[in-house]
């Protein structure tokens, strides 16, 4: 109690806790507690002198120590710094034991799992040879795929599915199972490039045959893949074909379109049982009728053809006739597979024909006009008797007195030799209009260059131009409407229409209205000439085939 007032008046601030639980400190206050006023007032003086003595005998001990005092503080560091260092270590070590601990179990498992490995190679090192024959399973179907050995390739992959639904949990098992799906895409994609290429029917039907062993197509679906396939590679050979000359390329396209194509339809029909009205288009029971698959592609490539054929023609200039021919057989060899087609044909034909003639007829006829423009009248003597029942088809002579005339007439023979094998009897009225409507022309060509001219005319001038009008209208226009009886012959036309050739020529049929030419200079002529003669009653009793040739 007494110590505890004596801290409050030493410390009024309160006492150290160092000093608290410090005994000596406590037994020096109770000391001085028992001492006398005098011992107090000595006491202070008795502590400097005992602090003076303390401190001389401190430093006569340092000096006398002072090496033991260094090396001391030398080795306290570095037992410092020996324990720090230790204390840091211990840390650390504390920290990584869990994690040492962990490996260690780690270590013991892993162990573990490689004796449990070790165990197993062991087992597959005794068992390699069969091992070794399950993973070549895969490169060995890749092999035959590329050897064309299909049938060994197709007996491999259906020993690799049904190992794979055996031990379809094990991953080498599921790995070889993947591979084979992919060279099983790879073989079906083989497959279908073979059928793009020039087979022959037993390929075919072998190709086909593995097709449906893969069972990656419905039927129907099998059908259309066929034929896209022979059809890329016909498109192909077709492509190839040089278009350059239409002349050319229209004639390869029927040779390989006549040959190939047939092939391909004798194939189809071989490989593919057309007996069943409808087939299973797969799982769900929808009928797919085979006609359409089939005669759909068929019709697609005919259509195709004619597309080519039309272009061709009208480019071609020449042998029109012998391509008109080729194209008509290639027709008619599809009757017998149902699908002849010169019907689709015919109507192209005969609109490139009269086109071709029409064009022609049209640069006749402007050459016409144009040798008019610069035509001179000459002043020879010209002969006014015509010739009668001129024999043949020679053109009259008196057409080389007037060139344009004979200009004319050259180029019309010109045209029915050129077309001579073209002409039908579907385009007789529109040649004979065509033919009749030029000459109207040339009429209006005359026409306009006498009064253009006559004003300047003499008098054997005008006598020239009227020769020139009779040679015209008298000469030349009844020799056309030979040669047009020529190449229309009215007993063909009779026999073709079912009626006498007398009604043919009422009702004017395949003949020129000389009326309606000549009424434009129907001014121009003497009155002593009849305009029917030798034109629209001219009666044909007796038709022989000649060919007519342009002097």
């Amino acid at each position: 109690m007494e110590t505890g007032k004596v801290f409050k008046l030493l410390f009024p601030h309160g006492c150290p806790e160092s000093l608290k639980n410090n005994t000596q400190f406590t037994e020096y206050l109770n000391k001085l507690g028992s001492c006398t006023v005098d011992q107090l007032q000595r006491e202070e003086s008795r502590l400097s002198e005992e602090r003076k003595l303390l401190i001389e005998q401190t430093q006569e001990l340092a000096i006398s120590n002072y090496k033991t005092f260094i090396q001391t503080a030398e080795c306290s560091r570095e037992i410092y710094t020996e324990f720090k260092d230790t204390r840091n270590s211990l840390d650390s070590l504390l920290t990584k034991l869990p994690e040492f601990v962990t490996k260690c179990d780690n270590f013991m498992t892993t162990s573990s799992d490689i004796n449990g490995h070790r165990y197993l190679n062991q087992l597959t090192l005794n068992h390699s040879s069969e091992l070794l024959e399950i993973l070549e399973l895969p490169s060995l179907m890749e092999t035959c795929i590329q050897e064309g050995q299909f049938e060994e390739a197709l007996e491999l992959a259906a020993y690799i599915k049904r190992l794979g639904l055996k031990h379809g949990h094990i991953s080498i098992i599921k790995s070889i199972v993947t591979d084979m799906e992919a060279l099983w895409g790879h073989m079906l994609q083989q497959l279908l490039s073979s059928l793009g290429t020039d087979l022959t029917l037993p390929k075919c039907l072998q190709v086909v045959g593995y097709l449906r062993r893969m069972e990656a197509f419905t039927e129907p679906e099998l059908r259309i893949r066929f034929l896209q396939a022979r059809e890329e590679w016909l498109n192909a050979l077709l492509d190839d074909i040089p278009k350059d000359d239409a002349s050319l390329h229209l004639s390869k396209s029927i040779e390989l379109s006549r040959i190939h194509l047939f092939n391909i339809v004798t194939q189809y029909k071989a490989i593919f049982n057309d007996d069943d009205q409808h087939l299973p288009s797969g799982t769900k029971q929808v009928n797919v009728n085979k006609s359409y698959i089939f005669y759909g592609w068929l019709h697609k490539k005919i259509a195709n053809f004619i597309d080519v054929m039309e272009k061709d023609l009208d480019q071609n200039t020449s042998s029109l006739d012998s391509l008109i021919g080729q194209c008509m057989y290639f027709g008619l060899s599809f009757s017998r597979v149902g699908a002849d087609f010169r019907g689709l044909m015919a109507p192209i034909i005969l609109k490139t024909i009269y086109k071709k003639i029409s064009n022609s007829l049209s640069q006749v006829t402007k050459k016409f006009e144009n040798n008019m423009e610069v035509f001179i009248l000459s002043n020879k003597n010209y002969s006014n008797t015509r010739t009668k029942g001129q024999e043949g088809l020679t053109p009259p002579q008196s057409l080389l007195d007037f060139y344009p005339l004979a200009e004319y007439c050259n180029g019309l023979l010109t045209l029915f030799n050129e077309f001579r094998l073209c002409f039908t009897i579907s385009l007789i009225d529109k040649i004979t209009i065509d033919i009749q409507n030029s000459l109207v022309r040339v009429s209006e060509s005359i026409l306009a260059y006498y009064k253009k001219e006559h004003i300047i005319f003499s008098f054997p001038e005008k006598d020239t131009f009227t020769n020139f009008c009779v040679c015209y209208a008298y000469d030349l226009l009844p020799y056309i409407q030979k040669c047009l009886q020529v190449v229309f012959p009215c007993n063909t036309l009779a026999t073709f229409l079912g009626v006498s050739i007398s009604e043919i020529q009422d009702e004017g049929i395949g003949f020129l209205d000389s009326k309606l030419i000549l009424a434009t200079i129907e001014e121009l002529l003497p009155k002593k000439y009849d305009l029917k003669d030798d034109t629209t009653d001219n009666k044909i009793e007796h038709e022989e085939e000649l060919t007519l040739e342009s002097d």
